[in-house]
């Protein structure tokens, strides 16, 4: 697999629908961001959760996503990294990313898997949620 990390969340203008009606040009950092997740086969997404949610740059650039036809179906894996803690916002960015129609692995670790220190099951559990995304994205093609 090859792997790259989005740093822009922090460029991307507050989601303005007015701003994304078809035949509008978007914001630059809205046009880079769409044009990495649609050339992505699949995505790994990690988040913390703020106040029993996805924090709100998150949530943002997923609003500007969802108007982008080519994104039904990719697969997707959840990765909660969390030492403790993080149920409800990783069940809120299921939610969200089932409603835009993404493939939602069910291997996702959504529950926090990564303790203080590394065990020797954890190195088992991503090898296996990452397998599963290899193969959803073979699926996909």
């Amino acid at each position: 697999m090859e792997w790259e990390t989005y740093g822009g969340l922090a460029d991307l203008p507050h989601f303005d629908p007015d701003e994304d009606e078809e035949g509008r040009t978007v914001p630059p950092a809205v046009a880079d961001l769409r044009s990495r997740v649609i050339a992505a086969d699949g995505w790994v997404i990690s988040s913390p959760e703020y106040a029993h949610g996805v924090p709100g740059s998150l949530k943002n650039a997923l609003d500007w996503l969802v108007s982008c036809p080519e994104l039904p179906g990719k697969p997707v894996l959840l990765l909660n990294a969390s030492a403790a803690g993080g149920d409800f916002a990783q069940a809120a960015l299921a939610e969200t990313l089932r409603t835009m129609s993404l493939g939602v692995l069910e291997e996702s670790l959504t529950r926090p898997f990564l303790p203080r220190r590394l065990q020797e099951g954890t190195a088992r559990m991503l090898r296996v949620a990452l397998e599963a995304l290899a193969g959803a994205i073979l699926l996909n093609r």
